[in-house]
């Protein structure tokens, strides 16, 4: 259930629906507007008496929710937010590139990538220390070594990081080096990890699980914002699907119902999505058009010799290319890159 006060409702009269509410035993959040007021319900809605609402002086009309994710819900919270990471951000009004390879490898490597995303317009610095592959004898990432590698990179550059999580452990360890947490497709149901990261102080990335509805997506969102953490951001990689012409089916419909459902910023990863670089620049154009608030793509400085997804990154021309490519697309769509 969602209270929609009054225009210009006095704080006052907030003050009086908010303690009738939570006298009742449920948690209320509360959305403010430039004009107008909304309270959100959270808890066991049968013990409030919804008759009795309607006699406060500032209540304009209840709005029934019946989705199970509330944090989440553009109901609630009817402005888009914007997500801190590091010295940057991601929501409304700019394009986010996060950039970097698949998986940190050296730290020459992490070194060069981040010289160059930096000097091409990227904003925050991607790459993988804790790799969960489909077979167990792919590379697994080099844990917290590459984290380290990761830190020194984003001191250098100025770069905002982020890297994957997989573990309590690795989310130990992450929150010490890079400014933005991400949980992988794989995980994106896994709740213990998803409350951790919800109690870790870091923003956070959530990808879309390999098979996973939207709100199924937005519950797990839920998770972590019921922990304390509102500084969630989605990530659509692809789903799959019957098609084997790429890796996954890239479902591009998904940022526009996200933007009708959520407050929270969506962005696109054309890269895991295809697994073929030719095809990332024609769908980061399609991301940008629809409305993603961003951009994650797989860049490396050799990818004939990448040890994970050499075949979808690009190298560093073609990355330079892409972002001036991508430029009057996002000026179109009223966003600035940096």
């Amino acid at each position: 259930m969602v209270i929609v006060m009054k225009p210009g409702a006095p704080e006052e009269s907030i003050n009086e629906v908010i303690a009738y509410v939570e006298a009742a035993g449920l948690d209320t959040h509360v959305s403010k507007g430039t004009e107008t007021t909304i309270i959100g319900l959270i808890g066991d809605k049968s013990k409030l008496k919804y008759e009795n609402l309607q006699i406060f002086d500032g209540v304009d009309k209840l709005v029934p929710v019946t989705e199970g994710y509330k944090l989440a819900n553009k109901k609630f919270h009817p402005e888009p937010s914007t997500i801190p990471v590091g010295n940057t951000s991601i929501g409304p009004g700019h394009l986010t590139i996060m950039a970097g390879p698949c998986a940190v490898e050296n730290e020459e490597q992490m070194m060069a990538v981040a010289r160059a995303v930096k000097a091409a317009g990227a904003n925050i610095l991607r790459g993988g220390a804790y790799k969960p592959r489909t077979s167990p004898y792919s590379f697994q990432g080099l844990g917290e070594e590459g984290l380290k590698y990761m830190k020194e990179a984003s001191e250098e550059t100025g770069l905002a990081t982020i890297s994957e999580v997989i573990s309590l452990e690795a989310v130990e360890s992450a929150v010490k080096y890079v400014d933005m947490l991400q949980i992988g497709a794989r995980n994106m149901q896994n709740f213990y990890l998803l409350k951790e990261v919800g109690r870790c102080g870091k923003p956070v990335l959530l990808k879309r699980g390999l098979a996973s509805t939207i709100d199924e997506w937005l519950n797990a969102a839920e998770y972590i914002i019921s922990e304390g953490n509102p500084d969630v951001v989605l990530c659509e990689r692809g789903i799959r699907t019957y098609e084997t012409a790429t890796r996954n089916t890239l479902d591009i419909s998904a940022v526009p119902v996200l933007k009708e459902r959520t407050h929270l910023p969506v962005i696109v990863d054309p890269s895991h999505a295809t697994g073929v670089r030719s095809y990332v620049a024609p769908l980061a154009k399609a991301a940008i058009a629809c409305g993603a608030d961003g951009l994650m793509i797989e860049v490396h400085n050799n990818p004939a010799k990448a040890l994970s997804d050499g075949p979808q990154s690009l190298t560093f021309k073609q990355f330079e290319d892409l972002i001036a490519v991508l430029r009057p697309y996002a000026e179109l769509e009223k966003r600035e890159m940096h």
